[in-house]
């Protein structure tokens, strides 16, 4: 029989987990008016944050792609657990003891292992600590002096969760047997690979450095080979798994995302040494991509964690963006191989609001060998002495030519205004319209001419804008209704919001939620349980309009406090009476204009305006 998690238990564990906190560790959030937060969607790409949280009533929703929930539908989204899982997990951060019933009825029996993705996370845990103590041992002589030689001590190791795979073919795997772990958990974990004789170590005579999410949670390794007989590649990372995706992971990040979030800038570079060296060096906001190029889902994860925005007006291009982002520096060998991946850099800087730069070193050393060479102050001097971004693709281009003659000249304008061209902003595609006429010693006029006739060739992205949408009056005040109800029903309730006929809501989404409320045992059912009870309402409105329930119970209310947040929302709905008792009356007189006066209906329906319209002047009066 299925076992279920018994309801008041997650109900306290959705008391106890603190949306926002937990949101911060993937978000970074920022004020958004009383009782609200905001930050960029962490589910798609956005220039201007339109992901919101409300952590007194536990939700959050993302006005730009429509996903919304509560604490539990967070981590399930961000970790890809199930329901259960993510409960679980909670439940061991919040110190909520679970217990499970089967079917619902019947005793509890002892809790079962946990779901697939908890037994990777424990595998991989395992296997770091194991790791880490092999570092310790003999064998790993040569793994320490790597450490050494790049000046990497036994405490810089063990604060990074530096281990060591011994050369053995299954001693990892035996180790994890011995915990009870299947040859089929370990191999699909990625710790393993399957063999003709079983399940065998993938790391085998390396060194190790653990890949940890933004949580901290291990979900992978890097490997560098030590010895000349390994066969296998220099650098040798965990395989796709359930719980590791290269592409939206980042070396480090565990360690840099308080001091990305606090110093607003990003250093990117490009191996596991050159992290730790960064680090070490006091440049703590450094991060790398594991066994892949910097790439796009990288971008949205640096983004989230500086809180990169934009302000765009609506129908204006971007020459009027005011960027409110941070610092975003890449670090690349000064050879040629660190210039293309450099320019390949410009490619995804279009998609940061932040400023971009490049740091180069110019004799070719990466931040590892500047340390050992030079030490911390040198790094660090490196960091400071970044150039733009645009800059540097520019000169780059510049560089593949003779600027000494006309012809040169003449070729490096061409090589040098597609990048002109691709820049999306306006003022500074004008700025550096400007400076690439004085890098070639030519007529500004001509090189604008000639950076606009390529843009006109289509060779640049389209710049996005469209319409603000409008509301009209009583759209406008249904909505608000429903705000108010949802994320206040203490409020709303004292205020007469269960007493609302359906006829209240003419907006047809607006009715089928206001049923749904109504379906839900009204505001009045909320109790201490707001999560939970948005979460029935939720389950209970047509699907086409449960997302609309989750972007309505996190959207600001317009107060400078919580006083007048209470004050807003007693008007609001007190509006919405009023409106409805005005439609009513409406209706009614209607109906008594065609009414025979001498009959009994038209006595009815006058000592009902009678009533309707005492009523409206009352509300009038307790304005």
């Amino acid at each position: 029989m299925a076992r279920m998690i018994r309801k008041d238990d997650i109900a306290a564990v959705r008391e106890r987990a603190r949306i926002d906190e937990i949101v911060s560790a993937t978000v970074t959030l920022r004020p958004a008016g009383v009782g609200s937060l905001k930050g960029l969607c962490p589910f798609h790409d956005e220039r201007t944050p339109s992901f919101h949280v409300r952590p007194q009533i536990g939700q959050w929703y993302c006005f730009g792609c429509g996903e919304g929930g509560d604490v539990i539908s967070f981590v399930q989204r961000t970790t890809h657990m199930g329901f259960a899982e993510a409960v679980e997990w909670l439940a061991d951060r919040v110190g909520v003891q679970l217990r499970y019933d089967d079917d619902g009825a019947g005793p509890a029996r002892p809790r079962e292992e946990p779901g697939r993705r908890q037994r990777l996370v424990e595998a991989h845990a395992l296997a770091e600590e194991f790791y880490r103590e092999q570092l310790r041992g003999p064998e790993a002589r040569p793994a320490r002096a790597f450490l050494a030689d790049r000046g990497f001590d036994e405490a810089a190791a063990d604060r990074f969760g530096v281990g060591y795979a011994p050369k053995g073919w299954d001693h990892l795997a035996k180790h994890l047997r011995d915990r009870g772990f299947t040859e089929a958990e370990i191999a699909v974990s990625g710790l393993g690979s399957q063999g003709q004789r079983g399940v065998y170590d993938r790391f085998r005579g390396r060194l190790l450095w653990p890949i940890r999410d933004v949580t901290g949670t291990t979900v992978g390794f890097g490997a560098r080979r030590l010895y000349d007989d390994d066969p296998g590649p220099k650098y040798l990372n965990t395989p796709e798994t359930a719980i590791y995706k290269k592409s939206q992971v980042l070396y480090g990040l565990d360690l840099a995302k308080k001091a990305i979030a606090a110093q607003r800038r990003v250093v990117v570079v490009e191996g596991y040494t050159d992290v730790m060296a960064a680090h070490l060096a006091g440049v703590e906001t450094a991060v790398a991509s594991c066994g892949t190029a910097f790439g796009e889902d990288h971008v949205r994860i640096v983004r989230r964690l500086l809180g990169d925005v934009q302000d765009e007006s609506a129908g204006v291009a971007f020459s009027s963006r005011v960027s409110r982002g941070g610092e975003v520096i890449f670090t690349f060998d000064g050879d040629e191989a660190g210039r293309k991946a450099a320019l390949k850099a410009f490619d995804e800087d279009q998609r940061f609001a932040a400023q971009t730069f490049v740091a180069v070193e110019p004799t070719g050393m990466d931040p590892c060998e500047l340390r050992q060479a030079r030490g911390d102050q040198a790094l660090r001097a490196l960091i400071e002495g970044r150039q733009p971004l645009f800059a540097f693709a520019i000169r780059a281009a510049l560089a593949t030519v003779d600027l000494g003659t006309a012809e040169g000249r003449v070729a490096g304008l061409r090589a040098a205004v597609p990048v002109v061209a691709r820049i999306r902003d306006r003022a500074l595609r004008s700025e550096y319209s400007r400076e690439l006429a004085g890098w070639l010693g030519m007529n500004e006029d001509d090189v604008r001419r000639a950076v606009l006739g390529t843009q006109r060739r289509g060779d640049t992205p389209p710049v996005p804008s469209g319409p603000d949408p409008r509301e009209d009056v009583v759209t406008k005040l249904e909505r608000e209704a429903l705000e108010v109800a949802l994320q206040m029903p203490g409020v709303a309730s004292g205020c007469g919001f269960d007493d609302i006929g359906p006829n209240a809501f003419v907006v047809p989404s607006h009715r089928a939620i206001h049923e749904a409320i109504r379906a839900a045992g009204g505001t009045t059912a909320a109790g201490d349980d707001v999560a939970g009870w948005l979460d029935g309402i939720r389950e209970g409105a047509p699907a086409a309009v449960a997302s609309m329930v989750s972007a309505f119970a996190v959207a600001p209310l317009p107060a400078a406090n919580e006083e007048g947040v209470r004050t807003y929302a007693a008007g609001v709905l007190t509006s919405l009476v009023r409106m409805a008792l005005t439609r009513t009356i409406a209706d009614v007189k209607g109906e008594l204009q065609r009414t025979d006066p001498s009959s009994p209906r038209y006595q009815e329906l006058f000592t009902e305006l009678i009533a309707l319209e005492t009523q409206r002047h009352v509300l009038v009066e307790d304005r």
